[in-house]
């Protein structure tokens, strides 16, 4: 009699078919190349990637999210139209077989129990023992069969004698005859199985690369108050992103954009209300706007090499799940609700790791330089703007985690908060360029909370002294922010958030530049499908320029978001 083992070794060949369909679907797909999904939750797991770079989830090992690169794919459940399904336990199988199951009692079950055991048709069980009463389906008893065919065929194409009784022969051309229709169903799935892999291995873009694109269409308005630049504008930007990786473990990406992106500005040329819809900055002089590679050292250091654009934020964790999360469609509408100013203190070309006390506790320390690529004197790599980071992130489960952040960093030209760019990307005018020459210490507390999957808070405050290195005199710079986020509101994939909040404002100015301005955001992601995603919002900056007499600043903005 056969066992449940033995129907198990049936469903060993049925397994390896829906395997390799399964595991042609998802390649057609990624083509082994998986990039996780993961926020900046889980600390522990290193390097984080922005809107369209590796923001929040670590790139070539994604602890987060619990894949890697070039991971295989994991296997799906084969379509509903199929005959069969794989399920959690290799003994449950559903078959859509119009045919009534194969019973113990039957001739076909001891006849090819006596072809399994003398053949050796299917291996894996100590002993070749099969015992048992359980009936199988005609699809399952139909792939042991044809195991055992071809096992047969083998013998009798490779023996020197005769293998293989007469008896069995006709045993087996019964059997054939009386599955048939099983049979042929079966290796018309491998046939056409075989068709589809080799035309995807004739189309695929490459082995190691994976080709990924957003395109992000805005139209953005000041209502009222003091906004130099109030006309509807309807901006665009475009971005193509090459995520390769040539050991498993690594990751380059090199990514492309495109756009006719601007901002609006308040008064006295301040940051305050830019990147209201995650566009800027784009320059279209610029057309590869980002090169970074990533790494692992052992397995406690991930490392992180930034060429173009790089940025703290690129692999350092913010601790503002979904309000900075990987995508344009994911995120905040400014820049400033996304996560705290103080990773934007410098950008431009240099190194970090993340380094993994445990699965909770990570370090991270970082250098960018933003003349890294002029020889001139007061430039270069180490003579030039610089910025350096230290963080410690703790996440004592994945509903929480708080960071304690430090920057020191050197500006000759431009802004503080700046990205490396020149220009203000945060904050009013007082506090980016308090002085034309300054070296600053930044720092920061970073926090977030899960209440619930529906119901997130973060928050973040900073601090940062500005020195006068071409004269004398400080300036003390101040931000900080509370926000919500509500996952899935009113649909899977949806979002909500609200933050309020002060932008970078320098403390202890004369009149009239000396008072508080806050920064009011509100917007709400509606996923059309998976791939499309509109987000309208709202951005409310009281007293622009830290100056009470300019009209309060309300800004709207309607962002479509496509990824492919």
């Amino acid at each position: 009699m056969f066992n449940r083992s033995f129907h198990n070794l049936f469903m060993e060949s049925m397994i390896l078919s829906a395997t390799l369909l399964a595991s042609t679907s998802a390649y057609a797909e990624d083509r082994n190349l998986v990039v996780g999904n993961g926020t900046q939750t889980n600390i522990s797991t290193a390097l984080t990637k922005r809107s369209l770079r590796p923001n929040q989830t670590p790139p070539f090992k994604d602890n987060s999210s619990e894949t890697t690169i070039a991971q295989t794919p994991k296997i799906p459940a084969i379509n509903s139209d199929a005959s069969f399904q794989q399920t959690n336990t290799m003994s449950q199988v559903t078959s859509v077989s119009q045919f009534s199951d194969v019973q113990p009692t039957d001739w076909a079950f001891g006849a090819l129990q006596s072809l399994v055991e003398r053949y050796g048709c299917i291996a894996g069980y100590p002993n070749s023992t099969y015992r048992g009463n359980r009936a199988i389906t005609r699809y399952e008893f139909a792939a042991g069969l044809n195991a055992c065919l071809s096992r047969i065929n083998e013998l009798i194409a490779t023996a020197t004698s005769d293998l293989v009784t007469k008896e069995d022969l006709t045993t087996l051309q019964r059997l054939q005859a009386e599955f048939s229709p099983e049979l042929a169903t079966l290796r018309g799935r491998v046939d056409n199985l075989e068709a589809r892999t080799a035309e995807l291995e004739a189309n695929q873009f490459s082995t190691t690369t994976k080709l990924v694109g957003e395109a992000v269409f805005a139209v953005t308005n000041a209502f009222s108050g003091s906004v130099n630049g109030s006309n509807t504008v309807f901006q665009d930007r475009v971005r193509l992103k090459f995520i390769s990786s040539f050991t498993g473990k690594d990751t380059l990406y090199v990514r492309l954009t495109g756009g006719n992106a601007t901002t609006l500005k308040l008064p006295n040329g301040t940051g305050e209300g830019l990147q209201t819809f995650n566009l800027s900055p784009a320059n279209n002089n610029d057309f590869l706007d980002w090169l970074a590679y990533y790494f692992p050292i052992g397995d406690k250091i991930d490392a992180y090499v930034g060429a173009v654009n790089g940025v703290f934020f690129d692999y350092i964790p913010t601790l503002s799940p979904y309000l900075d999360s990987a995508t344009g469609a994911g995120r905040a509408l400014t820049e400033f609700a996304s996560s705290s100013p103080i990773y934007r203190i410098g950008g431009g070309a240099g190194a970090g790791i993340n380094y993994k006390f445990s699965d909770k506790v990570v370090l991270s320390l970082g250098y960018l330089a933003g003349d890294h690529a002029s020889p001139e004197a007061g430039s270069g790599l180490f003579n030039g703007q610089y910025g350096a980071i230290a963080q410690l992130a703790w996440n004592p489960n994945k509903n929480s985690g708080i960071g304690l952040t430090y920057v020191n960093a050197y500006q000759n030209r431009g802004a503080i908060f700046d990205m490396g760019s020149g220009g203000a990307i945060v904050g009013t005018a007082q506090a980016n360029t308090p002085f034309d020459q300054v070296i600053t210490n930044s720092y920061g507390a970073e926090a977030f909370y899960k209440f619930s999957p529906k119901v997130a808070i973060n928050g973040f405050f900073g601090y940062t002294n500005a020195k006068n290195l071409a004269g004398s005199g400080s300036a003390d710079i101040w931000y900080y922010a509370l926000g919500l986020a509500f996952p899935d509101l009113g649909k899977e994939g949806n979002l909500g958030g609200i933050l309020v909040g002060a932008e970078p404002y320098r403390g202890g100015n004369p009149a009239p530049a000396n008072d508080l301005s806050l920064h009011i955001e509100g917007f709400y992601k509606y996923r059309l499908t998976d791939n499309i995603a509109i987000t309208p919002g709202v951005i409310w900056i009281t007293a622009p320029g830290q100056n009470d007499d300019n009209q309060d600043a309300v800004i709207g903005t309607v962002r479509t978001t496509f990824t492919f």
